[in-house]
C-alpha cells in the first residue's frame, strides 16, 4: 500500500450531511497507526457521531499480496478468501477514526463483531472502488458500541460488504445484560498459533500495533503476552471450514470474545445447523471461548 496523506491527493465534500473524503489510493497503514498513537478523544455521553466516508477507487489488488495472505492466513484454495479485503478496507478505518470531526480516541477502540458478505466472486484482474462509512452506534453497559460499513464495487456492481462493530469504552450507567455461555458442540479440530502469528500478520495485513506483535510491547499495553489479531482468528477459522464455504452470496457473521494469547493451542467446533454452518474457536482446554460465528447463505 502507497503513502496517501497529503492534501493534493485528497479531497473532502459534504453530499446528504455526509462528508466524502476521496482518496487516489490506499493510504499508509503504519503511518495512521503511528499518527493515531497521538490523537486524543473529545466525546461526550449523547455525542452523535458524524457522518463520515472514506472512498477509494480504482484499486488493483496485487495477486502476490493475495497469495501471501492465503500461505499466512492457512487458506490453500485459488479464490480470494472472503476476510482478504478487510485488510484492503482497514486503512479506511483508521483513516475515519483520525479525521478531526471524529470525538472518539482512535487507540484503545475494541473490535467486537465483524460480519462480511461475498455478493459475488471477487476478481482479481479488475479495478475496485472502496468505501468505508461510520454506521450506527448504540450505548450499552460498556460504552459507545458503532459501526463501520464498508463496500467494495467492480464495474459499479456490489462485490463484497462489511460491517465492522467495535466498542469505546465509558460509563453509561446502563446495567449489563446476563451473559449467556456457549458450550462446544459439533465437529471438532486443533491447532496452533505460533509465537511470531501476530508479526507475521501484521506483515501481510500493515496492522503493527503493539498488542499483537511482542509480549513486551503487549505487556506495555495492559496484557499479559501478546494476543493474535481478531481478524487472523476469523480468517484462520474460515481457512479450515473452506470447503464447506460457497463461492459467493454467503455472509460470515463472528463475535469476538476471550483474546487468544500467543502461541496458544486452539480448538475449533463447527455443525451445520438450519440456520447455516456455526463455528466457535475455543481454547485447549475448551474452557474459554475466543470467537463464535455463522456461515450462512444470502
Amino acid at each position: 500500500m502507497n503513502d496517501l496523506l497529503n492534501q493534493s491527493n485528497t479531497s473532502a465534500s459534504m453530499q446528504d450531511n455526509a462528508q466524502t473524503i476521496s482518496m487516489e489510493q490506499m493510504p499508509s497503514l503504519p503511518l495512521l497507526l503511528g499518527k493515531a498513537a497521538f490523537k486524543s478523544g473529545t466525546y461526550r455521553l449523547g455525542d452523535v457521531l458524524p457522518k463520515l466516508e472514506v472512498r477509494v477507487g480504482q484499486l488493483q489488488l496485487d495477486s502476490d499480496h493475495v497469495q501471501r495472505y492465503r500461505d499466512v492466513c492457512g487458506f490453500t484454495s485459488n479464490r480470494i478468501p472472503a476476510t482478504y479485503l478487510f485488510v484492503i478496507a482497514f486503512p479506511l478505518f483508521i483513516r475515519i477514526m483520525l479525521d478531526k470531526d471524529f470525538p472518539l480516541r482512535a487507540m484503545g477502540q475494541v473490535h467486537l463483531r465483524n460480519k462480511i458478505t461475498v455478493h459475488s466472486p471477487i476478481p482479481i484482474d479488475c479495478p475496485l472502488s472502496v468505501c468505508a462509512s461510520v454506521g450506527s452506534a448504540d450505548l450499552t453497559s460498556r460504552g459507545l458500541e458503532w459501526n463501520i460499513d464498508t463496500t467494495v464495487e467492480a464495474k459499479g456492481q456490489l462485490v463484497w460488504s462489511s460491517q465492522s462493530t467495535f466498542l469505546y469504552r465509558c460509563n453509561t450507567q446502563i446495567k449489563p445484560q446476563p451473559i449467556v455461555k456457549t458450550s462446544p458442540s459439533g465437529n471438532f479440530q486443533q491447532w496452533s498459533f505460533s509465537a511470531d502469528m501476530g508479526r507475521r500478520y501484521a506483515w501481510i495485513s500493515g496492522d503493527f500495533n503493539p498488542i499483537h506483535l511482542t509480549n513486551t510491547s503487549a505487556k506495555l499495553l495492559g496484557f499479559k503476552r501478546a494476543i493474535a489479531h481478531g481478524m487472523l482468528s476469523k480468517a484462520r477459522c474460515l481457512a479450515a471450514l473452506d470447503s464447506m464455504i460457497p463461492d459467493a452470496d454467503f455472509a460470515v457473521d463472528v463475535g469476538f470474545h476471550k483474546p487468544l494469547f500467543l502461541p496458544s493451542t486452539v480448538q475449533l467446533y463447527s455443525q451445520q445447523l438450519n440456520s447455516g454452518h456455526q463455528f466457535s474457536l475455543f481454547n485447549s482446554s475448551a474452557s474459554q471461548m475466543h470467537l463464535e460465528g455463522a456461515i450462512t447463505q444470502e
